[in-house]
């Protein structure tokens, strides 16, 4: 049975999982998710998320939500297919640690900044000024810690790509195309790997269906 990733193309979380999926060249269904109709809050929906959110996914029998464990899921049950998003022993743990960082340093931030920017321009709603620059003070420290790490490694997790790094490549498309793209071009280590991770073919596979949207 082919995999099913149950969402919408604008959904950051869901295009975390769908790069995932590119990454390792598993074919798919993707199954669109009518947000603005509330279709995430609908009973069939709620039977794959019970949060009502997406996305969803679908390997045969196995039902999973929660964009990150869904890539962990895929990063280590078809290890042997396309891209290694995860690697063996010691190393693994310090990949780990920069998806936790990403999860609860990153990405609380970049969201908030997401949705002032980004979001709100879209849906016809007037940008708060004063989020924005505190949260761009948190990201610009954020960012500070990131330089440092990729003067040590070429990557966040180690010298390879992994989820350490695809994990935060949904926001990136977001913040790289929004004034906040000063705060990355400022560091210069960070700015390379930024033009790196963003130049990958899986995320170039995920934008052509967005814009197919």
């Amino acid at each position: 049975m082919v995999m099913k990733v149950h969402g919408s193309v604008l959904s950051t979380a869901a295009m975390r999982v769908l790069i995932a999926l590119n990454e390792k060249g598993l074919e798919f269904e993707f199954v669109p998710v009518d947000m603005r109709a509330g279709e995430h809050k609908k009973e069939h929906f709620l039977a794959l998320n019970p949060f009502g959110q997406v996305p969803a996914f679908e390997d045969g029998d196995l039902k999973l939500f929660e964009s990150r464990a869904i890539t962990q899921y895929i990063a280590h049950v078809y290890e042997d297919k396309g891209t290694p998003l995860v690697c063996e022993g010691k190393p693994m743990a310090t990949v780990g640690v920069w998806m936790e960082v990403e999860a609860h340093q990153f990405d609380p931030v970049a969201s908030k900044l997401q949705w002032e920017l980004v979001f709100k321009p879209m849906f016809g709603m007037a940008t708060d000024a004063a989020v924005v620059e505190e949260n761009e003070a948190k990201l610009a420290k954020v960012l500070d810690i990131y330089e440092a790490r990729l003067s040590q490694s070429k990557y966040l997790g180690c010298d390879c790509f992994t989820l350490a790094d695809l994990h935060h490549l949904p926001a990136l498309t977001n913040l790289m195309a929004s004034p906040v793209k000063k705060l990355f071009d400022a560091c210069p280590k960070v700015s390379a790997w930024v033009a790196d991770i963003m130049a990958r073919p899986a995320l170039a596979k995920v934008l052509a269906m967005r814009n197919q949207q």
